[in-house]
């Protein structure tokens, strides 16, 4: 079987299995479902110990960038680099997939977790930083953040940071909101009190969560990126997986490399 066969069969399986309980995704405003990922079973595999190494991916959240905004969409527009980030929730097998798809293409990317993902899937924490990629909090239980108090816009952003640190030995260096592309100014004084200095938003949005299909989500990418771009896409959904490989591809055509967003932020 060739590598796009592989990978179509991997998406096809795991959709199959369950993705319309676990999938997520974005509406047209810009603002994402409100559906968890559950497990169906408990997770039989532990986490790896926390790495003590410093790296891009376990660098302190705590200190401010002064040469980046409170409210990030892009990076600097003169690199060759792009970051593509990944809102996580959804099947295991869909999420490894995709990881393994960027590594033999030697991309590295950003997944921004649910931590209640995480909670479910712990072993996936350790997957993605094995794999040279970042892990970043979409807070705990994906809710519309916006529409929240300041208390339980903290809790929220707080949640999946001590579930990141539990499982990394770091809570990662980004955050984004839920379900809302921009921060409001609420939620960026609970991420600063959470240890998040700085929320990661995007200028290139895939609309991969409406499941357009594998041609549609390159299309969409490639038609918006440039030097400095961060691109929203998502785990758990089938054509985002099937759509990689080839959307590598566009961005290498154009000498863009896919890195991580500290690496293009830093």
């Amino acid at each position: 079987m060739t590598r796009r066969t592989v990978l179509q069969a991997a998406a096809t399986a795991a959709a199959t299995a369950g993705a319309a309980a676990l999938a997520s995704g974005c509406g047209a405003s810009g603002r994402h479902s409100a559906v968890s990922a559950k497990a169906t079973a408990p997770a039989t595999t532990p986490p790896a110990a926390p790495s003590t190494a410093a790296s891009p991916t376990t660098a302190s959240p705590t200190t401010a960038s002064p040469r980046l905004p409170a409210q990030i969409t892009h990076g600097p527009l003169t690199r060759p680099q792009v970051a593509l980030t990944f809102h996580g929730q959804g099947e295991p097998a869909l999420a490894t997939a995709l990881l393994a798809e960027a590594e033999r293409a030697g991309a590295r990317l950003t997944v921004m977790a649910v931590g209640d993902w995480l909670d479910a899937y712990p072993q996936l924490a350790r997957r993605v930083l094995n794999g040279g990629h970042e892990l970043g909090n979409h807070t705990q239980t994906h809710g519309d953040i916006a529409a929240m108090s300041a208390a339980g816009a903290y809790a929220e952003i707080a949640g999946c940071a001590d579930r990141l640190r539990r499982l990394t030995g770091s809570p990662g260096r980004w955050f984004r909101p839920s379900r809302a592309r921009l921060a409001t100014p609420t939620v960026q004084r609970a991420a600063r009190r959470a240890g998040y200095p700085h929320c990661l938003s995007y200028d290139v949005d895939s609309l991969d969560y409406t499941d357009p299909g594998e041609h549609a989500v390159r299309d969409n990418v490639l038609r918006q990126v440039r030097a400095g771009s961060v691109v929203s896409l998502h785990l758990g959904h089938p054509g985002t997986v099937a759509a990689l490989p080839a959307l590598l591809d566009g961005l290498r055509g154009r000498g863009l490399r896919a890195v991580t967003t500290t690496e293009l932020l830093t």
